[in-house]
């Protein structure tokens, strides 16, 4: 059962991913990715896999030193625990960089291949992300505007 909820995890957060990839400019992907609850599912996933785990979660995240977290993730649902909660992050960190890309008029061909690294990686895709934002952000205010004569 652990591996399945471990694998449904990702399966949850991937159509939200794929739309923001592959159809960013649909009216349907821009208010799924405006919204949070899109992580409701992960975090009930995470709830059953914690559940079992709880004392040492707890005792994990209450008093963290390298131990008491190899303990954890040596434990098949302390392990499925923590990847449900990383999933469910990076989604969040990822409908947030896709609407700011939308906000910021960031090309869609520039923002998936940014997405695709912040699922498989985000401690990379979030500041590459950054900082094509601030160059982007950069290059909009030195971009003369255009007034009708």
């Amino acid at each position: 059962m652990t591996g399945f909820l471990f694998e449904l995890t990702f399966l949850l957060a991937a159509p939200v991913w794929l739309l923001m990839i592959f159809a960013p400019r649909r009216q349907g992907t821009e208010r799924l990715a405006a919204s949070p609850l899109t992580v409701l599912p992960i975090l009930a996933v995470w709830a059953v896999l914690a559940a079992p785990v709880l004392p040492e979660l707890w005792a994990a995240v209450s008093g963290p030193d390298l131990d008491t977290f190899r303990d954890l993730t040596a434990l098949a649902n302390g392990a499925g625990a923590l990847w449900a909660q990383v999933i469910a992050w990076d989604l969040l960190l990822g409908q947030w960089m896709y609407r700011e890309a939308r906000r910021l008029s960031i090309p869609p061909l520039l923002m998936a291949p940014l997405l695709l690294l912040t699922i498989l990686l985000s401690p990379v895709g979030l500041p590459l992300f950054l900082i094509v934002r601030a160059i982007w952000t950069a290059r909009s205010k030195r971009r003369p505007v255009l007034t009708p004569a």
